[in-house]
């Protein structure tokens, strides 16, 4: 289970017009300062699109988008790793245990350790970690992701 001081995941939900190449800008721009994207999922539309990435440095990140004024928010993350495929169902279990929604949830590109790990975003995260951690789920921080 995650210790209570350590630092939440951070989520940035980048908006840009739905047009060709806006990902490849975004993704160029932050390697450009080595922030790397660890997990990535997009939600499009006709005319917009939302670029959800956790990455290995947020305030690197954060600093970036900021100069150059491209539109964003942050969240916190509950991040659980994950061993095996067949861990999926036990953490949707815990989940269903304390009847918690969830309301997206998407796969890390990497982790170190060869480890996966699944990002989510719930209704009630802390609740949701502490049924996780019943499991023996290890919870991770922005610490464990970071460089």
């Amino acid at each position: 289970m995650r210790s209570e001081k350590s630092e939440p995941v951070k989520q940035f939900s980048v908006f840009t017009e739905n047009k060709v190449g806006r990902l490849h800008e975004i993704i160029r721009l932050l390697n450009e300062r080595s922030i790397h994207a660890v997990a990535l999922t997009i939600l499009d539309t006709t005319d917009s699109s939302i670029h959800r990435m956790i990455v290995d440095d947020p305030d690197e990140a954060r600093q970036l988008l900021l100069e150059h004024g491209i539109t964003f928010s942050e969240t916190n993350m509950l991040v659980v790793e994950l061993e095996a495929t067949t861990d999926l169902i036990k953490v949707l279990s815990a989940l269903l245990e304390t009847e918690i929604n969830i309301h997206y949830c998407y796969p890390f590109i990497y982790r170190p350790h060869e480890r996966s790990a699944l990002a989510l975003h719930l209704e009630d995260p802390e609740l949701a970690a502490q049924s996780l951690g019943r499991y023996g789920f290890k919870i991770l921080g922005q610490r464990d992701i970071s460089r």
